[in-house]
């Protein structure tokens, strides 16, 4: 027993300064909300405290790293992928001359004058393994006391590395799977049945033609990569425009540009990125899928924008006489060989731009709607 207590009061203990680093990051950092800020905060932290980081104050930069690095050299001949596939931290001091440089990047980091290298591994609640490295330049590398120090924060800053890649992960799949803004109000809690608010927005409806006799023509999988193929067509443009696209349904498209005030402006920016995607999908076709055509049209009006379901299955999207219409003058593209066709509603915003074609009975609408076609196409 005495032999264990001789053991234990020889691991230096974490200061006064150091556990007070351990319970921000219990409290959860919440002065610190983005996980940059986190970084900085932690790092600016940890410098007061004595441990002599390398670049303290330095900008923190995020960015993503592809699926395929995984499968490169440089990842696999890193310290950190044997970190993820042992789960145990990695030590060199690079200022030993018997400390191993058995790695390529801990060569570059000797080069850049730094003296010592600690990876970490960071564990989560759900089996997965993440990583922190710490370096400093500072001569002979890391005390014994700063080591500890590290280690004191690295069970902490686990649970909030965590609770923050849940965040992230559950803003990019909502990003992905139903828009920016309809992904922020489903996270802040909008997803009662019937949460709804009437916006003002320029809508785009588009649809690819002939896409019926494509899919009874193609194998499966040719057939999803074209659409995927086709969608990015327009997809990023919109995007790049300040859109929200909403649905796709089979090749159709659903977007909206909301409105806040200047209807010229928006109908501009809405019109810019119909020209973009349709040389978009114009080049495809002649690059690679000859015939590729699609039809969009354009309109101006008051949505509903918000759940729409039954019980725990929702959806969030737009629905009212606008998007029904715009869904009608969708049509009319495919009926009259056009490929934009816009409403007088959105037209009017748009002068110069847009022609008269005439005025068309519309499924739905009691009274005949204007429709306009783009001019430089007539």
């Amino acid at each position: 027993m005495s032999r264990d207590v001789a053991t234990i009061n020889s691991i230096p203990m974490p200061s006064r300064e150091i556990r007070a680093v351990v319970d921000w990051l219990i409290d959860g950092a919440r002065s610190a909300p983005q996980p940059q800020q986190v970084l900085a905060e932690l790092s600016e932290r940890l410098a007061a405290c004595g441990i002599p980081l390398w670049r303290p104050g330095a900008q923190i930069e995020v960015s993503e790293a592809p699926f395929e690095l995984l499968e490169t050299a440089e990842f696999r001949d890193n310290p950190i992928a044997r970190v993820y596939e042992t789960g145990r931290a990695i030590r060199r001091k690079l200022t030993d001359p018997n400390s191993a440089v058995d790695f390529p990047v801990l060569a570059d980091l000797r080069a850049q004058g730094v003296t010592d290298y600690l990876a970490s591994p960071l564990f989560f609640t759900d089996g997965a393994i993440h990583v922190v490295t710490c370096t400093t330049r500072e001569p002979g590398g890391f005390t014994d006391t700063q080591v500890a120090g590290i280690e004191a924060i690295i069970t902490p800053l686990a649970r909030v590395a965590e609770i923050r890649a849940l965040r992230r992960t559950a803003s990019t799949l909502l990003d992905t799977y139903v828009g920016h803004d309809a992904g922020e109000r489903i996270l802040a809690g909008r997803i009662r049945v019937g949460d709804i608010e009437e916006i003002h927005a320029a809508i785009w409806l588009s649809d690819m033609r002939g896409f019926t006799a494509l899919a009874d023509g193609l194998p499966p999988r040719v057939l999803i990569d074209l659409l995927n193929r086709y969608f990015d067509c327009q997809v990023p443009v919109i995007i790049d425009h300040g859109a929200e696209v909403l649905k796709f349904m089979g090749d159709g498209l659903l977007a909206i540009f909301t409105i806040a005030g200047n209807e010229t402006e928006v109908c501009r920016r809405a019109l810019a990125a119909a020209r973009r995607a349709q040389a978009n999908i114009a080049a495809l076709s002649d690059s690679a899928m000859p015939g590729l055509r699609f039809g969009l049209a354009l309109h101006i009006g008051d949505v509903l924008y918000g759940n729409i379901g039954s019980g725990n299955r929702l959806d969030f999207t737009c629905i009212g006489p606008a998007v029904n219409c715009a869904a009608r003058i969708e049509k009319l593209t495919g009926q009259l060989g056009r490929a934009i066709l816009a409403s007088d509603e959105f037209a009017r915003y748009c002068p110069g731009e847009f022609i008269a074609l005439g005025e068309f009975s519309l499924a739905g609408f009691s009274a005949p709607q204007s429709i306009y076609d783009l001019a430089d196409t007539v």
